[in-house]
């Protein structure tokens, strides 16, 4: 326990994923976690294109055996659907202590040295600390979540934004019935379907009202409610915060936070997964750098397309006869949404838009 290159808390897929990234650097790598695998989480379980990306970059490759394909995103709200495919390969539903496992045979066959069950782990303004015995390591690394203990010891708390909604999972023992993951829009939330195995699907609520639970939103969207109706859950209903928060600073000398610490975007977009894997490998990247500060600016700079999603579809979740404008719009122009879907896991940008795409969509957006 005493001394290692890099010390990482938390043994999450964030934790992790840096864990395995900075030992493919080279550096000794220790993980503390005070829960023991396997962990469930209320998430979405769905894997963006780009996440996968970044996982095969950390060795790690999830397949058919692992979870179900999804070719792409779709939008429904009443009568209105819309769609779009990923253009650089497929999506993933894969459940959360699967795709832990992964990373944790990754982490061990690379030697990183996982210690779990651990209680009593504290940074102090002379280290960090485990049961009152101090660790020795050049790098610290904070992967304890949304409500980061060591974070606020650090005195990194300071954020440039901060908002919460509320989401619960549930898993419900059924074949898939789309090939997309599908989001449905409701009056102040949405209900995300996402198929992760043959015959189950993960089922997730957000809004912005913690009273507001699963059975009451699917009482009102019929389309998901009878298909459902009559199925056995094969999980429990879970519940968590999603939370959006920017920090002014993600690292200090000698330390840094990854994953849901050091900020996240809204749940609505997908990517908090792909944020944290892009975190994981440009940490290593900078610390092997010699500097920090690279680390600081790569973080920016991969959560601003996130972040405009985000912005967007919460816009949308707040002003129904806007977002039924805009559904109109990208049913009469899909390429439009295709192309958003393309920009969002980063096969795209937004100067590839042409502008017959968007005279078209703004016509039918005005019209509707």
């Amino acid at each position: 326990m005493q001394s290692s290159d890099v010390f990482l808390v938390g043994g999450g897929p964030a934790g992790l994923a840096a864990a395995i990234a900075l030992r493919l650097k080279g550096y000794a790598v220790k993980v503390a976690d005070c829960a023991v695998p396997p962990v469930e989480k209320a998430c979405g379980e769905g894997l963006m294109p780009d996440s996968q990306a970044a996982l095969r970059r950390l060795g790690v490759v999830v397949t058919p055996a692992h979870g179900f394909p999804f070719r792409g995103v779709r939008f429904l709200e009443g009568q209105t659907r819309v769609q779009g495919d990923f253009p650089n390969g497929s999506g993933f539903g894969v459940r959360r202590p699967i795709l832990q496992q992964l990373l944790i045979e990754r982490a061990v066959q690379l030697g990183v040295e996982l210690m779990w069950g651990v209680k009593g782990i504290d940074l102090r303004p002379e280290g960090l600390f485990v049961r009152n015995e101090r660790v020795e390591a050049g790098l610290i690394v904070a992967a304890d979540g949304h409500q980061s203990l060591l974070r606020r010891r650090a005195g990194l708390e300071a954020a440039r934004s901060l908002s919460f909604r509320y989401g619960f999972r549930r898993h419900y023992r059924v074949a898939p019935w789309s090939e997309y993951m599908e989001l449905y829009w409701g009056d102040g939330f949405q209900i995300y379907v996402t198929p992760v195995a043959p015959d189950e699907v993960c089922v997730v609520l957000m809004s912005s009202h913690a009273g507001f639970r699963l059975d009451n939103a699917l009482a009102q969207v019929p389309a998901v409610y009878r298909r459902l109706q009559g199925r056995p859950y094969s999980s429990n209903e879970m519940g968590a915060l999603t939370v959006s928060r920017k920090l002014k600073r993600v690292f200090k000398p000698g330390f840094a936070l990854v994953g849901d610490s050091s900020g996240s975007v809204d749940a609505i977009t997908g990517e908090g997964l792909s944020l944290s894997f892009k975190a994981a490998l440009s940490l290593a990247e900078a610390y092997a750098a010699g500097d920090l500060t690279m680390y600081q600016r790569a973080h920016e700079s991969f959560q601003v397309n996130p972040s405009r999603m985000a912005s967007l579809l919460l816009l949308l979740g707040s002003h129904p006869r806007l977002r039924r404008r805009v559904l109109a719009g990208f049913d009469y122009r899909p390429d439009v949404f295709a192309r958003l879907l393309a920009i969002h896991v980063g096969a795209s940008s937004f100067h590839e838009f042409k502008p017959s795409q968007l005279l078209g969509f703004s016509r039918e957006f005005l019209s509707a």
